[in-house]
């Protein structure tokens, strides 16, 4: 197998990848070691919870809408009710 140019350069810069360095790739499963893996994707408690888990029901298009926008879009719903909260008095009903 013929050797490949270091992935960087002495001044530490990544070289664009080839098609032949992306072939030599392994998953992570793969190359990183167990006790790395284990602590990957894991996340801790919350120290101190900021936000409150509740069900709310949504109309489909308003979820849709929202879900387009990406992840994190749980989080701009968040801001457009507080958003609203800021110019209108909700009422009890």
């Amino acid at each position: 197998m013929p050797s490949s140019k270091p992935l960087t350069d002495a001044k530490g810069d990544v070289r664009e990848l080839t098609a032949a360095d992306l072939k030599r790739f392994r998953p992570a499963r793969e190359a990183l070691p167990a006790g790395l893996q284990a602590k990957l994707g894991v996340r801790g408690p919350q120290r101190a919870p900021i936000k409150e888990r509740i069900t709310i029901r949504l109309s489909p298009e308003v979820v849709q809408r929202f879900r387009e926008t990406g992840d994190g879009w749980q989080a701009r719903v968040d801001a457009a009710l507080k958003d609203w909260l800021r110019s209108h008095k909700p009422s009890k009903v």
